[in-house]
């Protein structure tokens, strides 16, 4: 079941919410809780059933040892218990997700041709790992524990973050449904909750949708062995950097706006990382619950920054190439958590290296956002190509390697610069004119609201929304008056329009 989904808007949600309340109104709280979390197996399985087998054996696998970590506190078989669940975590994130990848690369290295059979990916599987080894470790550290069943499930499932993250720590979720006033329903709630999740809805329904149909002919032509030339390679590569974009951005606010229904606070997951002026900049903006995991519980572990550089480039290098392996099973996965290594790499080398009155020059400013960003969207070729010969054939498109041509009516406009257009190895192709016009008029419509426009969480700022609170300079905020709701029963309709064309999230698919 999708957020974005007729099921989902006029049935599972206000049922799910309204008896969740009824049962509260008669100071039912466990009952409500039970309710809560059926509810969301309920919704995990809706894709496939099967799915439920497996995360139910998660939860108990972890719930028993987090109670036997906790229980045996400050003893070196805690550890040693923390450690057996970490590995069982991920043995089973390596085999349901990566057994095929890993077989495959070594049948091409050794040339032998061995199978395992169909394996099939369970949903969620790394979003749901993570965040119980969370709990393990946190619980290991003395920082939570967890002795009721009940509430443990409705940690791994609460199904506004269950599917995609935000991954969020055990003692940041469950006390907030320990306090009674979660189980009554608040008129602001409602309100803010419905306006959040409406936004989310028009950047995914109507944003990411409508420019993903510019992104994924590219790509696949590509894939398929059909060189793009410059402006093609571009517009492909920029419309799905601005799809992936609106995409995570409009599901991480209808999360958010689900949860804060029931008066659940959830941690920030997207917070504009295309306004990012550096590579760390964009990894605090971006994917920021996955980017403090990797921070806490891999890079500190490597040894973080203690040991000296050239230790701590090794560690910055394995954190994001481990990122991008646990966003895919796929070797453009790991180019491109390398990629993103080399990045924070050369950027901590060249901050060692830049006079500090320098970073302050507007100038230099632009020039740092320009790196970052097209820095950025080369990465995302990686990410979106499903192999190395797609991904270089839409970068050499994109250096002009394959070759530079216009619509053939277009270029009956240029008049006088024909010729110097003509030197430079610029022809004219017959069609396309339709398509290179809408996807650069979707492209250049898209950078001024990513680029520019207050996000949601700043645009609600007011209303604390989440966990964390964003600051802003933007006057621009939302209040609930009259105005606000005429704007937001307008994204609601347009977003409830373009439904018919519904479209998984594309965070699904890890």
């Amino acid at each position: 079941m999708l957020f974005n989904s007729y099921a989902f808007i006029f049935g599972f949600l206000p049922i799910c919410v309204a008896v969740f309340f009824v049962l509260g109104r008669f100071r039912f709280y466990g009952a409500a809780l039970t309710w809560l979390v059926l509810a969301s197996l309920f919704f995990y399985g809706w894709w496939d059933p099967k799915y439920l087998a497996l995360i139910g054996a998660s939860i108990l696998f972890n719930f028993i040892l987090g109670r036997l970590i906790t229980l045996r506190a400050g003893q070196k078989r805690a550890q040693a218990l923390m450690i057996l669940g970490i590995a069982g975590n991920l043995g089973a994130l390596a085999y349901f997700k990566y057994a095929h990848f890993f077989v495959q690369s070594i049948n091409d290295i050794i040339a032998i041709d061995f199978t395992l059979g169909v394996i099939v990916l369970p949903l969620a599987i790394s979003f749901f790992t993570f965040q119980q080894i969370t709990f393990l470790v946190d619980a290991y550290r003395g920082e939570t524990r967890e002795y009721n069943f009940l509430h443990y499930c409705l940690f791994v499932t609460f199904f506004p973050q269950l599917i995609a993250g935000p991954i969020v720590h055990h003692k940041d979720m469950l006390p907030q449904f320990e306090k009674s006033q979660t189980f009554h329903p608040k008129l602001e709630n409602l309100v803010v909750g419905g306006t959040i999740f409406i936004i989310g809805l028009f950047k995914k329904a109507v944003l990411a949708d409508g420019v993903a149909v510019y992104a994924t002919p590219v790509f696949a032509g590509a894939d398929a062995g059909v060189a793009p030339d410059f402006f093609l390679a571009w517009s492909g590569a920029l419309a799905y950097t601005f799809q992936l974009y609106f995409d995570f951005s409009g599901y991480s606010d209808m999360a958010i706006g689900c949860a804060r229904l029931f008066g659940v606070r959830l941690p920030l997951n997207f917070n504009s990382p295309y306004k990012a002026l550096n590579i760390s900049d964009f990894w605090r903006r971006w994917h920021m619950t996955l980017s403090r995991f990797l921070r806490d519980y891999l890079y500190i572990a490597l040894g973080g920054n203690r040991r000296g550089s050239l230790l701590r480039y090794r560690n910055l290098i394995l954190t994001m190439v481990l990122g991008g392996l646990w966003h895919g099973a796929g070797w453009t996965f790991v180019i491109w958590g390398t990629l993103h290594g080399g990045y924070l790499v050369i950027q901590h080398g060249w901050a060692h290296m830049m006079p500090q009155r320098l970073a302050v020059a507007p100038w230099y400013r632009l020039l740092a956002w320009l790196v970052t960003f097209l820095a950025v969207v080369v990465g995302w070729v990686f990410f979106r190509a499903t192999s190395f010969d797609g991904a270089f054939l839409i970068l050499q498109g994109m250096m002009g390697m394959n070759e530079v041509s216009v619509p053939l009516a277009l270029w009956q406009h240029l008049g006088p610069l024909h010729g110097i257009l003509m030197q430079l190895g610029v022809t004219a192709e017959l069609g396309g004119g339709r398509v290179f016009f809408f996807s650069y008029l979707w492209i250049l419509a898209l950078f001024p609201i990513a680029l520019f426009a207050p996000n949601t969480q700043e645009l609600m700022r007011n209303m604390q929304p989440a966990l964390e609170t964003v600051q802003s300079k933007n006057r621009l905020m939302w209040s609930p008056n009259g105005r606000w709701a005429i704007y937001t029963a307008g994204l609601a309709v347009a977003g409830v329009f373009a439904l018919p064309q519904i479209s998984e999230f594309l965070y699904f698919q890890f």
